[in-house]
């Protein structure tokens, strides 16, 4: 390679990394910029921020659940919907990688101490997990706060994985709960004795009396 082809590899080489801490900076700046306006009070500031916040991806995913909990109930929802647009966005077609990084970023808030941002990670994670995010997931089958969002969640994973973390549950599980995953189980195929469908025992006493005859 002689001085000019050495001299263009090079202009070429810091062009591309230019380019990279200029797409970077710009990632930074857009998640900021979205999250300011998500604070913001006036809602023709903060209702387009979360109808476009798909693109922000996995960057904009711990700012956003920080907001979740915001006393102002408007901010969190704008938050939670923000959030929503990010999970759907990254779950379109050909969009693997976005969806593996947000994954990646959802799978920790699981432990959050709110129990809203738990329970909203277990349905986002429905929509775009992989097999990485039923272990944590079933972790909550424990959580008597989020339990039954967490079986209903798990229950839209078509793997073995999941049915295991159901059975794993059901063995360990309180008697009240028992039946909801009995229910869960027999949906999978799964052979389970006993705690029957709750749906056929009646809930209240029927005060309408049998025919008489004469």
């Amino acid at each position: 390679m002689n001085t000019t082809e050495n001299r263009t590899a090079t202009l070429l080489a810091g062009a591309a990394l230019g380019l990279a801490a200029a797409t970077r900076a710009a990632d930074a700046i857009s998640v900021d910029d979205l999250i300011a306006k998500i604070k913001s009070t006036d809602d023709k500031v903060r209702g387009p921020a979360w109808q476009s916040a798909g693109p922000a991806g996995a960057p904009a995913v711990k700012p956003l659940a920080a907001l979740m909990t915001d006393p102002n109930f408007e901010i969190a929802r704008s938050a939670k919907r923000a959030l929503y647009k990010i999970v759907r966005h990254a779950g379109r077609p050909g969009a693997k990688k976005e969806a593996l990084a947000v994954e990646k970023e959802l799978i920790p808030l699981l432990k959050s101490d709110a129990v809203p941002v738990r329970r909203e990670v277990l349905w986002m994670l429905s929509e775009i997990g992989t097999d990485d995010a039923i272990a944590p997931m079933a972790a909550l089958l424990t959580d008597a706060e989020v339990r039954e969002d967490a079986r209903c969640a798990l229950m839209r994973f078509p793997s073995k994985k999941a049915t295991d973390a159901l059975k794993s549950a059901f063995a360990i599980a309180p008697e009240d709960f028992k039946f909801a995953l009995a229910e869960s189980l027999r949906k999978r195929g799964q052979k389970v004795d006993g705690y029957p469908s709750q749906k056929l025992v009646p809930t209240k006493q029927t005060t309408v009396g049998q025919a008489k005859t004469s």
